[in-house]
């Protein structure tokens, strides 16, 4: 895994935090949702990434 990968990753998961933290301050499920969302892509990618480095070796 890149480090570049490393950081949109983390960013994109960053972001899908600070989206579900500001839906449940406001009240708002569909920020929630798509906050919940932006953090599972994240993971995702960051799974596939493993498995690539995996198979590097």
């Amino acid at each position: 895994m890149s480090a570049a990968d490393k950081i949109k990753n983390a960013a994109e998961d960053l972001a899908g935090k600070a989206k579900e933290a500001v839906g449940n301050l406001t009240d708002n499920d569909k920020l929630v949702a798509e906050g919940k969302a932006d953090q599972t892509k994240a993971d995702v990618k960051k799974a596939g990434e493993n498995v690539k480095d995996v198979f590097k070796d």
